[in-house]
């Protein structure tokens, strides 16, 4: 049961059904990497002013036995909710890429397409992303395409998780 919280911003509101933290599994893929499966913890919170914190990380899961092998993916970032049902997505990784993304959101669905990367001197080549959040019973379920690495944009990773708080 999500109960929403009464000191949050009325802009922020649209996006309250992130707050919270949530943990679960998904599957990660791409020309350029073997497919595999991976568990993830996400935190969102909010301080009270117009943004939210967003906090992830993933380890990769042993095909047999579902156990962590190794870390993976980390980043942090802010959603920003902007007027006309907009919103902003900024994330930073620490294999240096930046990026902001833009998007729409709906009742428990927001939709996101990379408006700027920036990439640290020896990152790797990575050009543009899509992403889509959504809520579907009670679950976030996420997808991310991808263009990097000489590959046009598709398809690279996807999850669902469930709120643990």
């Amino acid at each position: 049961m999500f109960n929403l919280d009464q000191d949050i911003p009325e802009p922020l509101r649209p996006l309250a059904w992130l707050i919270g933290r949530w943990e679960g599994a998904g599957v990660v893929g791409y020309p350029t990497i073997e497919e595999a499966n991976f568990g993830q913890e996400i935190e969102v919170t909010h301080d009270g002013r117009g943004f939210l914190k967003w906090e992830s990380r993933a380890w990769i899961l042993d095909k047999e036995t579902g156990e962590r092998v190794r870390p993976a993916a980390v980043e942090s970032g802010f959603w920003r909710p902007l007027e006309g049902g907009e919103v902003e997505l900024l994330l930073a990784h620490p294999t240096g890429i930046l990026e902001l993304y833009y998007g729409t959101m709906e009742p428990a669905k927001i939709q996101l397409k990379t408006d700027g990367v920036l990439r640290a001197p020896g990152a790797k080549e990575y050009n543009a992303a899509t992403r889509m959040y959504g809520l579907v019973e009670s679950q976030l379920f996420w997808v991310m395409d991808m263009a990097a690495v000489g590959q046009e944009l598709q398809s690279h990773v996807s999850a669902r998780l469930k709120r643990v708080e």
